[in-house]
């Protein structure tokens, strides 16, 4: 289980648009690293859409926002384009990141229990630790959170 003030466990993965993401390669940055269920959901819908409002203001304090989730890259390709998601989408298609962060666990609906990511954030700080964990997200009001935190560092 990941904590703040640990280093961020490296990844890297294959994103939108046919491109890859590591954590190596933003050295030097904020990384916002927000993980949810599934591509066009409404929660997830609304979260993505959130951090593109907010997306100017996270840009001019040098952060980088990245969406995970287990969906694939031509999944990522259209919920990006159909919501005009401005910030990269990457796919954990082997859950491999969702297990390194912890976000990989048992959910519970309507009685049934299965397995799932929980929408969780990550700031992960210029030099690589990870200074907040937000984890069972409620989206209404995370973006404004975030930013606040990013602001706060």
């Amino acid at each position: 289980m990941i904590e703040e003030g640990a280093k961020a466990p490296a990844f890297t993965m294959p994103t939108d648009g046919g491109g890859e993401i590591s954590l190596e390669a933003l050295k030097g940055k904020r990384v916002v690293l927000y993980f949810y269920p599934r591509d066009d959901t409404p929660g997830c819908t609304r979260e993505a859409c959130a951090f593109r409002d907010m997306h100017p203001d996270l840009q001019s304090l040098d952060a980088v926002v990245i969406g995970v989730s287990k969906d694939t890259t031509t999944s990522h390709d259209k919920f990006k384009a159909k919501y005009e998601l401005p910030f990269t989408l990457a796919a954990d298609t082997d859950g491999a990141v969702c297990e390194a962060y912890g976000v990989w666990v048992e959910k519970t609906m309507y009685g049934r229990k299965s397995m799932g990511i929980e929408r969780a954030t990550v700031l992960i700080d210029d030099a690589g630790t990870i200074r907040r964990i937000w984890r069972k997200v409620k989206v209404d009001g995370h973006a404004e959170t975030v930013k606040a935190a990013i602001e706060a560092l």
